[in-house]
Order: structure tokens, then sequence, then C-alpha cells
């Protein structure tokens, strides 16, 4: 039995199916035209669309070192008198890491906020950003909508219209990638209506995650020298001051023959004696210092950089032509079919 309304359910299955075959078929002539219709639409499309450049710029991660030979020695002859010269790697800024924050808005608002020339005018990019993809002419036509300068105080508009910048860029320009499994080049392009913008912007952008990422790794190693420059210049003065002193004593005690007499004499020249072998010790430490600076810099090595002119992306009028004959196929069967259901559906 219930083999036999199995075979009567899948009768009527086709049965249907034959009936909008033949019913669809009836309206070929319309799907063709509307097919048509959509094709033409897509090469008008692919005709009257912004050109754009894509700028692609490609750069290496340098990973930070452990200090070795010589100078890992040297760092641990240092740590022996309290100095920490720094040497030991980071995972702050690893390879994926790279890849998140040179999306993060405090990077790409950080960029924009710098001052380029596009086009032979001199203007922060965020200026020019707002200009080239029309976001001012949007302003001027609505009324109600209040222009945003960057110029000058940044208020909270000001903040409103650089994280919608920013998610534009992110989500519809800009993509960080690696260039393959193996290698560790990555891939830095972004995508605009001006070829000179974006070359100029995805130089910016590396150049402002190179500052970010070598004060990062550089960070403790420059406290370091700076508290050791300090330190020897402190030094130094103390130094001078117990020679100058240790001299004039030593003038007024030549005649002196009782060592209760020269007892300032000895305090001084012992005083002189510490602080010369400090001052030895500061220094040789602030030349390490030096080396370790030099040693962690620079980070980030670029590849190949955009070079103008800068290929258009090229938009095929028949593959979007195409794109649109089959959505205004799709589209036209999908509404034939739903309109005989209804019919079908009103009829019983």
């Amino acid at each position: 039995m219930n083999q036999y309304n199995d075979e009567i359910q899948l009768k009527d299955i086709l049965i249907k199916l034959s009936e909008y075959k033949a019913y669809l078929l009836k309206k070929k002539f319309a799907i063709i035209v509307i097919s048509g219709l959509f094709f033409v639409s897509g090469i008008v499309f692919a005709l009257f669309s912004d050109t754009t450049y894509t700028a692609e710029l490609t750069f290496v991660i340098e990973d930070q070192q452990q200090m070795s030979g010589a100078l890992g020695a040297m760092s641990g002859m240092a740590s022996q008198f309290g100095f920490d010269i720094g040497g030991s790697s980071s995972t702050t800024f690893s390879q994926n890491n790279i890849i998140e924050l040179l999306k993060s808005r405090g990077v790409v608002e950080s960029t924009l906020m710098q001052n380029r020339k596009i086009n032979k005018t001199d203007d922060l990019l965020i200026e020019h950003y707002l200009y080239l993809n029309k976001i001012k002419d949007s302003w001027k036509k609505n009324k109600e909508l209040t222009p945003v300068s960057f110029h000058g105080i940044l208020t909270q508009d000001n903040d409103s219209v650089s994280g919608g910048v920013w998610m534009s860029i992110v989500e519809e320009k800009l993509v960080v990638e690696l260039q393959s499994n193996e290698a560790n080049i990555i891939n830095l392009s972004y995508t605009s209506v001006n070829e000179e913008f974006a070359k100029t912007f995805v130089e910016a952008l590396i150049d402002q995650m190179s500052k970010m990422y070598i004060s990062h790794q550089t960070a403790q190693a420059s406290n370091t020298l700076n508290f050791l420059t300090s330190r020897s210049d402190s030094v130094f003065i103390e130094l001078e001051i117990a020679e100058e002193e240790f001299a004039k004593v030593k003038d007024i005690n030549q005649r002196i023959v009782k060592a209760s007499g020269r007892l300032k004499e000895l305090q001084l020249m012992r005083r002189v004696e510490v602080l010369n072998a400090m001052y030895l010790e500061v220094v040789k430490n602030l030349e390490l210092s030096k080396l370790t600076l030099l040693n962690q810099t620079p980070i980030i090595q670029i590849i190949d950089k955009p070079i103008l002119p800068i290929e258009e992306n090229d938009k095929s009028k028949i593959v979007f032509g195409l794109l649109g004959a089959f959505l205004g196929g799709f589209l036209s069967i999908a509404f034939f079919v739903f309109r005989k259901l209804f019919k079908d559906a009103l009829s019983e």
C-alpha cells in the first residue's frame, strides 16, 4: 500500500514538473527579452562605472632574533651590573598580527591624517579621499548634512566620518594577505578611483606600520639607551668635580707628612677611582646598547612598490553582460514560477 502511494506521489510530481516546463516554454519570449535587457544593463554598467586602479606593495617581516656570539656575551655581562639592554623576542607583532594591524582603525586613521600631495594639491589624505570619492559633493547636495573639515580642532563629527571612511576602506578597498603559505612575503593592495592616491596611500600605510613596529620592537633598547646616556653624563660630571677637588687637596697637602692630614686626599682619590670605574662601565654598556638598537632596526623590508602609471582594472563588458543576462533569466524564471504557484493555489 505504501509503495502504491509513493508511486502516486512521484507521478504527481513528474506531472507538475511537466506542467511547469510547458508553462515556462510558453513564456520563453518574455524570459529572453528580460535576459536581454539585463545583458544590456550589464554592458552599460561596465561602460559608465568609474575606472579604478589597484596599487600593490609587497614586503617581508624580519623576525627579531636573539642576540648571539659576542653581543649575547656582552648582554649577559651587562645584566650582572643591573643593566637590561633588551634583545628578547616579542610576539605582539607576529606575522598574522601585522596583517590585522594594517587594517586596524588606529593605523588606517593615522595614515589618513598624514599630509601628501595628490594631483598637485598638498592636503591630508582623508581630505583627498573625501574629494575623490565625491563624499564632499554629497554633503553639498544634502542640506541636512553639515560639511566636516579635518583642519583645525577635531570634533565628534570628525570621528564619525573617519570611522566610516576606515570601514569603507577595510571592507571594500584594502586587501592584506600572505603571498603563499610557504613564503613570509605579505601583499598589500589598495583600490582607488585615482592611481596617484592608491600609490600614495599604500606607501603611507606601510610607513605608518613600520614606525609603529620599530617603535615597539626597540622600545626596551631605546629606554635603556636613554637611561645610560643620562647616567653617563651625570657620572662624568661627578667625576670631573671629584678630580678638581682631589687636585686642590693634593696641592694643599704637598708639605703635610702625617697620614691624618692626608685623609681628605685619600678619600677623594678613592672617590675618583670609583667614579672612573663606574664611568667606564656605563660607557661600555652605552655602546652595547647602541649596537642592540642598531641590530633591531629596520624591521620591515619592502620588496616591491607600486609604480606609476598603474594599469586600469579592466571591467569586461562581455562578462558584465553575461552576468546581467544570467541574473535576468534567473529572476524572470523565478517570477513566472511563483506566479503559476499562486494561480494554482487560488484555483484550488
